[in-house]
């Protein structure tokens, strides 16, 4: 079977890398050439990306056989998978993990040098709750379906990349929420703009309903359809008791969004919208007249002309779904006005007085309200630096989520809100300590660049918590119309979009540090902040990162401290933590707890 086929033939452009040790001795995950790896898996990836383009599929076929069986391929899913996944410590069925250099080594070697056909293992069922109090069911695959998943990946979301639709933004590289919601803005913004209905929809349990039958056409001749049958079918593990999967595609598996996107592809033709002109790199303006879908993964909303057309487009789409396997869940599913309002991925999109106001939901607002106090809970009796470590990452997190709509009120409501719990904390620390005495020991002026002098934070080490407000607004440059990272025609435009973005919120030296470094790691020639394939889609997402953010970059000494080296901003450069290792076990040093921002 080609899918089973682990050979080693390489990118003509690009040689492979090599490893040293005999043959059949265990990759040493330390000594890779990660920069040598990512260049070949991304040239790959543009050759088919631009042969689908072309309309040649044969050749994209041919490219796609040679990404299944790409040495650097395998690498570079392995430390996907194994370093930058979210899921990386949960196991599947089989209880394995790959979390060592010699562990990732070893799963490498296996799955590159294997020559028997691999069967898929049934994924392990899990619950994770919703912002509504309801659990939504994750299906975990193993390890090495995970790994094989990533690399079938890089070889079919080109294909597709140069297919899909300009206005679905939901988990394809380069796109993100924000892009989504500026879609929209830019669709109904202005004093009277001509679509003033919306069709706000939601698809019932989407990923679980998908028809494989369907799903298998859209994939057609492609080289790895037998592997991703095998993971449709695999079924699932439920506290020990095995269950046959006939539909869907498990949430929580490495493809499982591609194949969403694949299943959805064609929704916007469906939905009656046309374009006037479409072409690379171009953002389409709308037929007037016509509606305009806006789609994140299974969220969607159609934005239309009056009533007739919203009910119109919403018969059409039923109609459309369900060959598919799909419906639209008719309790979540409105037609609504403009002027009263719609939430979408956590914004509240609403025109009052005649201009178009986004900003961060009600419902956002009470969870984050909710998180605060019940953190704020857990803390009473904890020291000043536990605070400031858990709550910021919060803070940072959900204000880089939001800094791209009108925020500001919000912002400033919640630096109340904040300074309340704050403040009730205090108090019930030195409860018998006067008012005075505890302003004095736990708020001033500890940022030099910020006039205010009621920030919450410790006076013994200048440590403080960051304010909301703190965040600038920065509107959100919307990505164009069919434009894709994979595209290599391109690569001047993703360049310059990427140096614009708003940087995340760090420490300023991070910051200065990452800018300088144009936010490429010096060691593996990669963008610093990779810790998901794409932009994080919700605020807990964002709160996440921050959270692993001290793990995940390192500040690396030029001239070690140890040799007397100093913390000067001349003498440091920003690092991924993996690299840093990696580059000190090169050396035989060891990384300094310390090396964190």
């Amino acid at each position: 079977m080609l899918e089973a086929s682990m050979g080693t033939m390489a990118d003509a452009s690009v040689p492979e890398p090599t490893t040293n040790g005999p043959k059949g001795a265990i990759i040493d995950w330390h000594s890779i050439d990660w920069s040598t790896c990512e260049e070949n898996v991304r040239r790959l990836r543009q050759r088919i990306f631009k042969a689908t383009r072309e309309g040649d599929l044969k050749k994209v076929r041919n490219l796609q056989k040679l990404m299944l069986r790409s040495h650097s391929n395998t690498l570079v899913s392995v430390k996907r998978v194994t370093q930058h996944s979210k899921g990386r410590k949960t196991p599947g069925i089989d209880g394995e993990l790959a979390l060592n250099p010699k562990d990732r080594g070893k799963l490498a070697t296996e799955i590159h040098r294997s020559s028997q056909p691999w069967r898929a293992r049934p994924v392990k069922r899990v619950f994770i709750p919703k912002s509504n109090g309801k659990q939504r069911p994750l299906g975990i695959p193993v390890i090495r379906d995970r790994v094989l998943q990533a690399r079938v990946k890089n070889a079919l979301e080109p294909e597709w990349e140069a297919r899909f639709e300009a206005k679905s933004y939901g988990f394809r590289p380069g796109r993100s929420c924000q892009d989504a919601i500026s879609a929209i803005f830019w669709t109904v913004k202005g004093k009277n703009p001509s679509r003033r209905w919306v069709l706000d929809a939601d698809l019932s349990a989407a990923f679980d309903r998908i028809s494989h039958d369907h799903l298998m056409a859209m994939l057609g001749q492609f080289p790895g359809r037998g592997l991703v049958r095998g993971w449709l079918k695999a079924g699932v593990m439920d506290r020990g008791r095995f269950a046959p999967t006939e539909e869907g595609t498990p949430q929580g598996g490495v493809v499982s969004p591609l194949l969403m996107n694949v299943a959805l592809h064609g929704i916007e033709q469906a939905a009656g919208c046309r374009y006037k002109e479409i072409r690379a790199g171009k953002t389409p303006g709308a037929v007037p007249g016509h509606p305009v879908l806006v789609r994140y993964a299974d969220d969607f909303v159609v934005m239309c002309c009056d009533e007739s057309q919203a009910h119109q487009v919403k018969a059409r789409l039923s109609e459309w779904l369900a060959p598919r396997g799909l419906q639209i869940n008719e309790e979540k599913t409105s037609i609504v006005r403009l002027e009263d309002g719609f939430d979408f991925l956590g914004f509240t999109v609403r025109r009052l007085h005649g201009k178009l106001i986004i900003k961060p939901s009600q419902a956002a607002r009470k969870r984050l309200r909710e998180r605060l106090r019940s953190e704020m809970r857990a803390l009473q009796g904890a020291s000043v630096e536990a605070v400031l470590m858990k709550l910021s990452p919060i803070i940072r997190g959900w204000t880089a989520y939001y800094r791209s709509v009108a925020s500001s009120k919000v912002f400033n409501s919640m630096d109340t809100y904040m300074f309340q719990l704050t403040y009730k904390w205090a108090r019930r620390r030195h409860e018998r300590k006067p008012r005075r005495w505890v302003v004095t020991r736990y708020y001033g002026r500890f940022n030099k660049h910020r006039q205010d002098n009621w920030v919450f934070g410790n006076r013994s080490n200048g440590a403080y918590l960051p304010a909301f407000a703190w965040t600038p607004i920065v509107r959100h440059q919307l990505v164009k119309g069919g434009a894709s990272p994979d595209d290599p025609d391109l690569i001047g435009y993703w360049l310059n979009r990427r140096r614009k973005q708003a940087p995340p919120p760090m420490d300023r030296t991070s910051l200065f540090l990452a800018a300088r470094q144009k936010g490429v790691c010096p060691l593996c020639k990669q963008a610093l902040i990779v810790g998901a394939e794409y932009e994080p889609e919700s605020p807990r997402e964002w709160i996440n990162w921050f959270s692993a953010s001290k793990k995940m970059l390192h500040k690396h000494h030029f001239t070690y401290r140890r040799d007397g080296g100093s913390d000067e901003r001349t003498n440091l450069r920003l690092v991924h933590s993996e690299c840093h290792r990696q580059h000190h076990a090169g050396d035989g040093r060891r990384v300094p707890k310390s090396a964190s921002p």
